[in-house]
């Protein structure tokens, strides 16, 4: 297995889970690559969290997933254990406790991710679709246009009109991810007919604007520094575009 093969199979577990808490155990963990691992878990893709409570029985071929019991004692570690209930001849089949150690991924930690390798700043997470993220505002050389993670069985970025599977964009190489700018550089720059992710003049104006509050907020002094690093523009063109007039100009009979 290579580390884009563990990638890929774990982006299909989520993308199958429309996005929803995938589990993974860390003894399947230690079967994918070493350098696979460390990325997704500094990326923030995968993290640590509770013990799971049911796991495959060790005790015969059926392989039955049980819920497993665990008893803690102060002198030595705690003891785990399935009850087998399906076969007289068994009983208690004990389970090592470091096989209940787990780590989970969603949609929302792929959103993050990409929008941490992209240098994108976030507006938001899922914003009522559990089934779709906003990554950021990808600026193209021509054009800028949402990028959103979507999940419905499988993951898609949505950019400009365009969907593409994640898959087609992101890799994992040892431990270093990347993603396809040139890929999604070309997409932005050719949107899609009627494509309802390409933002408008004013719907960038409304987006800035918002955002200066936003940072205001924090206590944010160099607010229009900090937005302009963010969209990669000067500050003298943020403020322009913070105080552009939207309204139709005169004509002549208005006069």
């Amino acid at each position: 297995m290579t580390s884009q093969t563990a990638l890929i199979e774990l982006l299909e577990r989520i993308g199958a889970r429309s996005g929803a808490v995938v589990f993974v155990s860390d003894y399947e963990l230690r079967e994918w690559p070493r350098a696979a691992v460390a990325a997704m878990n500094a990326h923030g893709l995968i993290t640590k969290t509770s013990p799971a409570t049911s796991t495959v029985c060790p005790g015969c071929e059926q392989e039955c997933v049980m819920p497993v019991h665990v008893i803690h004692a102060r002198a030595r570690q705690p003891d785990a254990f399935i009850v087998c209930d399906t076969r007289s001849d068994i009983g208690r089949v004990p389970v090592p406790v470091d096989r209940l150690d787990q780590w989970q991924a969603t949609g929302e930690s792929v959103a993050a991710l990409l929008a941490g390798l992209l240098g994108l700043h976030r507006s938001g997470g899922s914003s009522g679709d559990a089934t779709r993220w906003e990554v950021g505002m990808f600026k193209g050389g021509k054009h800028s246009s949402h990028l959103v993670l979507v999940a419905d069985g499988r993951l898609t970025l949505s950019l400009a009109g365009h969907s593409i599977p994640l898959a087609d964009v992101l890799t994992l190489k040892g431990r270093a991810f990347t993603v396809d700018r040139r890929m999604l550089n070309r997409l932005v720059d050719d949107p899609a007919g009627g494509a309802g992710d390409v933002e408008s003049a004013a719907q960038r104006r409304a987006r800035l604007k918002k955002r200066v509050r936003a940072l205001k907020a924090q206590g944010v002094k160099a607010f229009l520094k900090t937005l302009a690093d963010e969209e990669g523009i000067s500050t003298s063109r943020l403020k322009q575009l913070l105080h552009e007039d939207t309204a139709p100009a005169k004509s002549r009979s208005d006069w």
